[in-house]
């Protein structure tokens, strides 16, 4: 279901580039707006994951440089039966990680400093179990191509608000159409994101307690990171907001805007789904290793 979902918003946010394309210059723009994302999603494809970890100044670690983070990694991808992925980690006291890939043969896990110093080891291999969920259910390709045309739907409306589009014949409104569109579609288009984000989330959550085989590590370190992450600042993250989507948890301080768009669920529905799992599971909770 989710996954039907999924493709449904992904197909609601490609048609709503193709309408802003078409509402700023017609046929013409419609064809020159379906160009632009297919050449967007073929750099995020094969660039995104790059892009992002340099962005962060992530650095890349073995079993020699970070062996008990690297070794809980290592675990988890054998539980989930991937391959093992890159590990990164980032230099930032807030307790935060995110995945990244074109698919599970080209995934990169990173854990910032703040996560790996504040967290138990169990935390973080609940957290990491929920990483690597994302990366066997294929969501950081989606995700990276939903920001992707996100990002290219606001460009597209600002680029006709700048450079006219108001004499377009199929938009009846003229230049109050363009602005509405240079409005309106960016954020309709946060909304879409912002749907498909939180329905990955849960179900992260639940196929990352699978994986670890303890779904109450990853409630404990939600909770955690939650607390941690609305006192602790993320500067790289608030530069650059369009990657929010890629945390485990918001690494935006819930300001008036960041709260409106949020692109994760409510951190306590999700422990207290883990909690409903780990009682139906029956299993209580014990240490890593």
């Amino acid at each position: 279901m989710n996954t039907l979902r999924t493709g449904l918003l992904m197909a609601a946010m490609t048609a709503l580039f193709l309408f802003v394309g078409f509402m700023i210059g017609g046929e013409a723009g419609m064809l020159i707006a379906l160009a632009l994302a297919v050449a967007m999603n073929a750099f995020a494809y094969w660039n995104a994951d790059k892009v992002v970890l340099r962005m962060y100044k992530a650095r890349e670690v073995d079993r020699a440089s970070a062996p008990g983070f690297y070794g809980i990694v290592a675990q988890l991808a054998d539980n989930a039966r991937l391959p093992m992925p890159r590990v990164f980690i980032i230099e930032n006291e807030q307790p935060n990680a995110f995945a990244t890939g074109r698919n599970p043969q080209n995934a990169a896990v990173a854990a910032t400093t703040g996560l790996l110093d504040r967290l138990s080891s169990e935390e973080v291999a609940g957290v990491m179990a929920h990483e690597l969920a994302h990366v066997r259910n294929r969501d950081t390709l989606t995700m990276t191509v939903t920001a992707t045309v996100a990002g290219a739907i606001s460009m597209l409306a600002q680029f006709g608000l700048f450079f006219g589009g108001g004499n377009n014949r199929n938009n009846p409104l003229g230049i109050f159409g363009v602005i509405l569109v240079a409005i309106l579609a960016p954020m309709a288009a946060m909304l879409v994101q912002m749907a498909i984000s939180r329905a990955r989330e849960y179900e992260a959550d639940r196929v990352g307690a699978e994986i670890s085989g303890q779904p109450l590590w990853l409630a404990s370190a939600l909770e955690r990171i939650q607390a941690a992450a609305g006192r602790i600042d993320n500067d790289a993250a608030e530069a650059n907001p369009a990657t929010a989507h890629m945390f485990i948890i918001n690494p935006l301080h819930a300001r008036a805007l960041d709260g409106l768009f949020s692109t994760h669920p409510n951190t306590a529905e999700r422990v207290r789904r883990l909690r409903a799992m780990a009682g139906d599971m029956g299993s209580p909770a014990r240490p890593w290793g």
